[in-house]
């Protein structure tokens, strides 16, 4: 017999952990505030292939110096076999951001191209390409985005609510709901913190981390409905989510933690190449992996305890 862990008795310190983490989120926003690349704000992208080493800090104030006051720069390892010397040189891409309606002619594209092989003629700089968004297709299309994630929200409530009737399936819906908030928050603040501005990777890992997170929570509540039917509909609710949540803890750890090391590679190596497109969907779905096995176990869980214990507090009184 398994020992049964008294998640609903640590339920205080599980909500002052995620309310600690929701403040510490907030300052941070409202320090850093909100960055929205350019897929959702429009501009334009104009990129450059280059080899060998070159001072990033100096090379950013310069093209800033030979641009406007409010573009932004990422710089990555070139993989592309090729756009590298014949020598051991490593070669690397900066993409320059400008964004809202900032737009840059040919002739100043060819102009600044000139600038840098005449300031960094050993480092090769060569033109790669430009893109360029109109602001009102990159709102459109952040509104899609936002219009997916909240249809897939209301669906998996949906799913649950009507799995789940014999645990009252609109308060287990309700609260993995809550859950899956609390797990697309925890992911945002992970971009404000580490300054990566939201793009469609933003979108993508809270698509799986619904997913993901969902799939924990269903698993659990699963476990609930088949011991509610073993101990009968007079077993406590505390006591019948600490039995489930015991008996699938191993599984939803496990599950997790593989799958959190998968990702840590996929960070890792995209650390070393420097792959930024890469870290910034790596980095925020490790922290999507990790708060959705918590919101699980510590969230959702205790929130349908509560729930269920209110409307038998509220039963117990009209009677």
């Amino acid at each position: 017999m398994k020992k049964v862990k008294n998640f609903i008795g640590h339920t205080k310190i599980f909500f002052g952990i995620s309310i600690a983490l929701f403040v510490i989120g907030i300052v941070c926003n409202i320090i850093f505030g909100t960055q929205m690349d350019i897929q959702f704000t429009g501009g334009a992208i104009i990129q450059y292939s280059y080899t060998g080493q070159v001072n990033e800090e100096q090379l950013k104030a310069f093209l800033q110096n030979e641009t406007t006051d409010h573009v932004s720069f990422t710089i990555s390892r070139n993989l592309i076999a090729g756009d590298t010397d014949a020598d051991t040189q490593e070669g690397y891409i900066i993409a320059v951001q400008f964004p809202g309606n900032e737009t840059i002619s040919l002739e100043e594209q060819q102009a600044l191209t000139e600038k840098l092989q005449e300031t960094y003629p050993d480092n090769n700089f060569q033109y790669s390409e430009s893109n360029s968004v109109e602001p009102s297709m990159g709102w459109n299309f952040f509104l899609k985005c936002m219009t997916a994630v909240a249809i897939a929200c209301v669906l998996m409530v949906l799913y649950v609510t009507l799995r789940f009737k014999k645990i009252n399936g609109l308060s287990a819906g309700v609260m993995a709901l809550v859950a899956l908030l609390h797990d697309v928050i925890m992911v945002y603040f992970c971009f404000i913190i580490f300054r990566m501005p939201l793009d469609s990777n933003f979108i993508a890992v809270v698509l799986m981390i619904l997913g993901y997170s969902l799939n924990d929570t269903i698993v659990i509540y699963d476990r609930v409905r088949e011991n509610q039917s073993l101990l009968g509909n007079k077993t406590a609710p505390a006591e019948l989510f600490n039995l489930s949540a015991s008996q699938v803890l191993k599984r939803t750890v496990c599950t997790s933690l593989t799958t959190l090391i998968a990702i840590a590679c996929v960070f890792v190596v995209s650390m070393i190449f420097n792959l930024s497109s890469v870290i910034s969907f790596a980095l925020p779905m490790m922290v999507g992996v990790i708060v959705g096995c918590y919101s699980s176990l510590c969230i959702a869980g205790p929130l349908w305890v509560i729930w269920q214990n209110h409307k038998l507090n509220t039963k117990k009184a009209k009677a």
